[in-house]
């Protein structure tokens, strides 16, 4: 896969910072300042990972933007967001189609390629067997580079649609005080669990890499990304602009 280095900005709270990414496959620069990471095109794969690590000690929220294209049953296959361990680091990737650039086709095969240690967060836009995907567009969270998952949040609505030609808004939060994850999606809560990432998932390591990762297969959609900020305190520090809250 090739590798590109992209520079975006980033708000800190009233203030304005410089982020960087590397990216791989697919990825790549848009004039919005947005991150491309699948064209309009089949068994495409993008990955953009930030080259500032995160500190697992420390309290975060991530707020992003993401575009998961306007083509509802011919579209696939979604975007992940990842936090990972990966011994490849930057160079890190996994299945194509069904594995959203982040996992793998069976879960009972460990084998091609896969993201872990990690946890991730997917915006599924296809139904695949071999992963237990509803009928309709979820999200899900999932660990250690393996897509299959027995929960997920669709709102209970079996048409539940990402792919309606919008911009959707994703907020990833940790707080390694009481180690609860929490993913909001447009505001409403859809994700949120207890997890001590450090030594369950991480093996006590706690500078980890985090990014973005997508794909098409047969069927497929411009997916894209858009990075809105980062926050390293918690939400009753935080400004009056209300995030975090």
């Amino acid at each position: 896969m090739n590798r590109y280095i992209i520079l975006c900005f980033l708000a800190l709270g009233s203030q304005t910072a410089l982020a960087q990414f590397e990216l791989l496959g697919t990825a790549d620069y848009m004039p919005s300042g947005c991150i491309l990471l699948t064209p309009n095109e089949r068994y495409a794969e993008g990955i953009a990972y930030s080259t500032s690590k995160l500190d697992l000690n420390e309290y975060f929220e991530i707020e992003f933007d993401i575009y998961l294209g306007d083509k509802d049953d011919l579209g696939a296959d979604g975007i992940t967001f990842v936090i990972h361990d990966d011994p490849r680091e930057f160079q890190a990737f996994g299945t194509y189609g069904e594995g959203i650039g982040y996992g793998r086709f069976n879960s009972n095969f460990v084998s091609g390629n896969f993201i872990a240690p990690s946890v991730a967060v997917e915006f599924d836009t296809y139904q695949n067997e071999f992963q237990n995907d509803p009928f309709s567009d979820h999200i899900a969270f999932l660990v250690n580079g393996s897509s299959y998952h027995t929960e997920y949040w669709n709102n209970e609505n079996q048409q539940f649609n990402l792919e309606d030609d919008r911009m959707h808004n994703f907020r990833f939060s940790w707080n390694p005080e009481t180690y609860e994850i929490i993913v909001r999606l447009d505001n409403t809560i859809v994700y949120q669990g207890n997890q001590n990432l450090i030594e369950d998932i991480f093996n006590g390591n706690t500078e980890v890499i985090w990014g973005f990762t997508s794909s098409t297969g047969n069927k497929y959609n411009l997916q894209y990304f858009c990075f809105r900020r980062i926050a390293y305190q918690p939400p009753s520090k935080l400004n009056d602009e209300g995030f975090g809250q």
